[in-house]
């Protein structure tokens, strides 16, 4: 999407900074105003957050509601936030462009006309199948196990024994036109994958996956001698993308001693991602389209990360492929995904180990009570969150870099406790529309939402101005990002803390 000259200056006017926009070689006289919390505070406008918001819908439009990484949609948001930040010529900005392999899809499964509740596996090809149901023998692990009468037909496999892969691989040898496999236990197969996207056994072929309790009443009817006639359609795509995270440094500022502040960009595939996260990319994109008004004496840099739904990709790319020496110039990473969940809470993640018994690199601590001192200047209950690993905070610990950041809930249930702090209701996830269509304007608490950004430029500004408090020098951290050793599946799966199987 090309961005007009028009547009670009009226989102910049929603900045408030566009009538003082000067040209990039200009930028050493910039900053008439000493950066202070309370004033980059004041600049914080609903209006804003949410006019980039109903930019980010816009976009999600172009891929049919999704902003998932590597769609035209997520290339129109990274190109938006670079395009805004250029302009500002208060920033040097460049795009780290890389490839990584998508794999995303769906299944619908039907038995004479019954819709079953069905689950799509990793590397699954598309495919619209109507065919009778014929049972494999045994586990479906052997070729042997395959009759003649499933050619054509679609295999009713057990899980058991052997991959997914495999058996769907040997479907596809015995010419079978797609497979249903059936859990071992009465639920579900919750978050399945065929392992890697092709096997020299065979071909695989459209699959799905339905509960245990009705794959044994399918199998019970086949063994009786009845005929089901079934429908499975699967919607799927695997293909090495491009993608790029943006960063954008401050031209003015100690470069020796970075404030880093960072956001996720990509949405999953089911939905938009309005809160998850076009909130906390709102969030730093606003308060970074604002700085130029100031001068402070720190460098800040902004890191707009890609395909973190997909296990962080984009921050453990960018950490993994930064010099130790480089790494050492970051004072301090601040993280902000989803800060405007409906059924909010003010979460603060525990840099000091108090709450979960994990603490964060020297100085994380003193992340937290920035962020603990913020609340309580604004009489507002906050409480800890884990440094579970889940967003882009992760690589950056693993290198040693004290990190904290906020979040407001995703598919957590808040407590009555809860309720009684920040109002709300108790016994409902903190973001209903988690990971669904439904994450979009209408999924945000603005309130929540503005409250979090003052308090995000409130930990920027600080950090900007004094790393009083925050360890300096060269780390011992052993620089070996955790998730970087995680197969495609298990990444694919981390962020969102879900399991996934392969048998």
């Amino acid at each position: 999407m090309k961005l007009s000259t028009s547009f670009i200056a009226a989102a910049l006017a929603f900045s408030s900074i566009a009538s003082a926009a000067p040209q990039a070689e200009d930028v050493e006289a910039r900053g008439i105003i000493p950066l202070t919390s309370t004033a980059l505070q004041a600049l914080v406008s609903r209006h804003t957050l949410l006019a980039h918001a109903r930019q980010f819908v816009k976009f999600s439009e172009q891929s049919g509601g999704t902003r998932a990484f590597g769609s035209r949609a997520h290339n129109s948001t990274v190109r938006y936030i670079k395009t805004l930040l250029d302009a500002t010529g208060f920033y040097d900005t460049s795009l780290q462009t890389f490839e990584y392999l998508y794999s995303s899809g769906s299944a619908e499964i039907s038995a004479n006309g019954t819709a079953l509740t069905s689950r799509w596996f990793t590397y699954g090809p598309s495919g619209d199948v109507s065919a009778n149901l014929v049972l494999v023998n045994n586990l479906g692990c052997d070729a042997s196990d395959f009759p003649a009468a499933v050619e054509g037909q679609i295999a009713l496999i057990k899980r058991g024994t052997c991959e997914f892969g495999l058996k769907t691989a040997l479907a596809g040898n015995a010419k079978a036109a797609g497979a249903i496999i059936y859990n071992n236990a009465p639920e579900g197969i919750n978050g399945g994958t065929l392992g890697a996207p092709s096997r020299e056994v065979g071909p695989y072929v459209p699959v799905g996956s339905v509960s245990g309790t009705d794959g044994d009443r399918l199998a019970a009817d086949i063994a009786a001698g009845n005929t089901i006639a079934a429908t499975l359609k699967v919607n799927a795509v695997t293909e090495n993308r491009f993608t790029s995270n943006v960063i954008a440094t401050t031209k003015i500022g100690d470069k020796s001693n970075i404030v880093f502040a960072g956001g996720h960009t990509d949405s999953v595939p089911e939905g938009p991602g309005i809160n998850d996260d076009g909130s906390g990319t709102i969030t730093i994109l606003d308060l970074a389209l604002r700085l130029p008004l100031f001068n402070f004496k720190n460098a800040i840099r902004f890191g707009f990360w890609t395909a973190e739904e997909f296990g962080l990709v984009g921050s453990e790319h960018y950490v993994t492929n930064l010099p130790a020496e480089e790494q050492d110039k970051i004072a301090v990473y601040l993280n902000f995904d989803m800060v405007a969940s409906p059924n909010f809470g003010y979460f603060i993640y525990d840099g000091d180990g108090s709450a979960f018994n994990l603490t964060g690199p020297a100085g994380s601590d003193h992340i937290e009570k920035t962020f603990e001192d913020y609340f309580k200047s604004k009489r507002l209950q906050s409480a800890p969150t884990e440094f579970s690993g889940r967003s882009d905070y992760g690589p950056f610990l693993d290198v040693g870099i004290p990190s904290g950041g906020l979040f407001t809930g995703a598919e957590g249930k808040k407590t009555a406790q809860e309720a009684q702090w920040w109002g709300g209701q108790a016994d409902v996830d903190y973001d209903i529309c988690y990971h669904q269509a439904c994450d979009g304007i209408d999924n945000l608490n603005v309130g929540a939402w503005v409250e979090n950004t003052k308090a995000a430029a409130h930990a920027i500004s600080t950090y900007a101005r004094s790393l009083t408090g925050i360890p300096r020098g060269a780390r011992s951290a052993n620089r070996k990002v955790k998730v970087a050793s995680l197969s495609h599946e298990e990444r694919q799966h981390y962020s969102c803390g879900h399991e996934i199987a392969s048998l």
